[in-house]
């Protein structure tokens, strides 16, 4: 699609000064505004908002995880989801030395508000303590639990443990 401002403006309802401001990054449009443009474009809010993406398919080859744990006390993980404008979701692989943890009882929780997260055993075994109750896991379990409350994961076994997580952002289901 080959528009000028002037086009746009007149499929979008929204003034060519205003168009002109946002594309120099001068100022931030208003979601109605945003939308405006979207459909001036004939796209939805969400296609508009990706666009700065660079495509539909996005690679993280291992060598560019995001690493992280704390790897003194036997707990590592890598993030396997690139970090997207806009992305409701994360997923990542966790592995616990024997007797580790991801966390504590008297930590915070560390998942934004509504987040929800489902953990799947891959290999070994773990315990998921999550607002005081303790769930054992086995390797192929699968748990899902509001991830907003304070939780953490155990390995109480003798070999390392590794365990898939997904938290999703999100409304906690009523």
């Amino acid at each position: 699609m080959d528009l000028s401002l002037r086009d746009l403006a007149e499929r979008s309802g929204v003034s060519a000064q205003m168009l002109s401001q946002v594309e120099r990054g001068e100022t931030s449009p208003t979601l109605a505004v945003a939308s405006r443009i979207a459909s001036g474009l004939e796209l939805t809010l969400s296609q508009l908002l990706r666009l700065d993406e660079g495509g539909a398919v996005s690679v993280v080859r291992v060598d560019e995880r995001l690493r992280g744990g704390a790897t003194a006390r036997g707990h590592r993980y890598d993030v396997l989801t690139p970090a997207l404008p806009g992305q409701r979701a994360e997923v990542s692989l966790h592995t616990l030395a024997p007797g580790a943890s991801t966390g504590g009882p008297g930590d915070p929780p560390i998942h934004e508000p509504g987040a929800r997260e489902t953990a799947v055993v891959a290999d070994g075994g773990v315990t998921l303590v999550c607002d005081g109750a303790a769930h054992e896991l086995g390797e192929g379990d699968a748990v899902t639990f509001d991830a907003d409350l304070p939780h953490h994961f155990e390995n109480n076994t003798g070999a390392d443990a590794r365990f898939y997580a997904v938290v999703a952002a999100g409304l906690r289901r009523s």
